[in-house]
This record gives C-alpha cells, sequence and structure tokens, in this order.
C-alpha cells in the first residue's frame, strides 16, 4: 500500500498551480547561465550596475535555457534595494535562433514607473526602492505573449512561432543608466 502511495505522489509533484494564467502546470528547472557585461555583477538572486555610464553594454543577468513551442511561465518578484541610475530592464523574453533578439524587455524609471522597452507602454507604476513586485510571463509561442504585475494582466502581444528564452536582472537599456541594485525571490517556471 505505502509502494502505491508513494507512486500515486510521485506522479502527482511535477503538476502545480500557477498563480496566474488558470489551468494545470507542470513545474520547470531551466537551466542558465550568468552573464556579466561592463560595471554588472550578481551575486545569487542579487544583480548591480555599479556605473553611471549612459553607453556601452552595461548589464548582470541569468539566461535561461531556450524552448520551442508550447506554453511557459515564469514568474518571479523583484525588489530595488538601490537605484539613482533611471531605465533599467528587469525582466526579458528573448527570441532564439534565426530571429535571436529581445522580444519583451519590461523596464523601470527611477520614479516607479514600469513599462514595455519596444513601444515605451506604460505597465504599471510603484516599482521604488523597497518595494517588492511579482512578475508573470506567459508565452504561448505561435500565440500571445501575457504580462502581469502583481496577479494582474498588464499586456497581450502577438508571439510569433520559434524559439525563445527568459532573463532577468538588471540590464541598461538604450537609453538608461544605473547604478542599481535589484534582488530578485520567489523565481518559478511552469510549462504546459
Amino acid at each position: 500500500m505505502l509502494v502505491t502511495v508513494a507512486a500515486g505522489l510521485a506522479i502527482l509533484a511535477p503538476t502545480a498551480e500557477a498563480q496566474v494564467g488558470g489551468g494545470t502546470w507542470t513545474s520547470d528547472s531551466p537551466g542558465y547561465k550568468v552573464q556579466n557585461v561592463g560595471c554588472g555583477s550578481t551575486s545569487g538572486l542579487t544583480f548591480k550596475l555599479t556605473c553611471s555610464s549612459g553607453s556601452g553594454e552595461q548589464r548582470a543577468e541569468r539566461r535561461y535555457d531556450t524552448y520551442t513551442g508550447g506554453t511557459h511561465q515564469f514568474e518571479g518578484s523583484f525588489k530595488i534595494t538601490s537605484m539613482t541610475g533611471s531605465r533599467i530592464s528587469l525582466k526579458q523574453t528573448f527570441r532564439d535562433g534565426s530571429d535571436a533578439g529581445p522580444y519583451f524587455l519590461l523596464a523601470v524609471e527611477k520614479g516607479g514607473r514600469m513599462y514595455a522597452v519596444e513601444g515605451g507602454a506604460t505597465l504599471g507604476s510603484g516599482a521604488t526602492v523597497g518595494t517588492s513586485v511579482r512578475v508573470n510571463t506567459i508565452n504561448q509561442v505561435g500565440s500571445s505573449h501575457k504580462v502581469y504585475l502583481n496577479g494582474s494582466l498588464k499586456q497581450t502581444i502577438s508571439s510569433p512561432s520559434g524559439s525563445y528564452y527568459d532573463k532577468f536582472g538588471s540590464y541598461r537599456t538604450s537609453s538608461g543608466a544605473g547604478p542599481i541594485t535589484v534582488t530578485w525571490s520567489g523565481v518559478k517556471f511552469w510549462y504546459k
């Protein structure tokens, strides 16, 4: 009887209820690589840009494994612990393969405004020093890419077919500059 129960639990263990998006999801644990460029530095889930340079590549990020097809959800909460710069991207969904490049970038301004770098649409406010913000992205490859802030849907855009990957940390946008220190927590991935 214990074997049957244990086997049943093993079958149920991978499924999970995600914070947003509805339905049953399967937990995922993609691998990642840390990327520090310019004045970027990483310690665990804390990402820093230590310079105020408005030029060159400045970033401290985790780049997760590429996926193709299906529906993939990222969840994580960020808290800015110091920021004298502005216009820093904190979460990105990138395309990979022949169409490689940035697809969606969530950035923050010094006053707390959160926006989509492509097009500049305001997605939220309140991302000030010391305040935690939960971010969920759901990429249904070939259909739609959705962005949620603190559980509220803020943007839906078309998602072309192909390969993608998630990144988070701190990345100077083309119009931005550091310094910034941001810590992420509660990072989870699911697919269905």
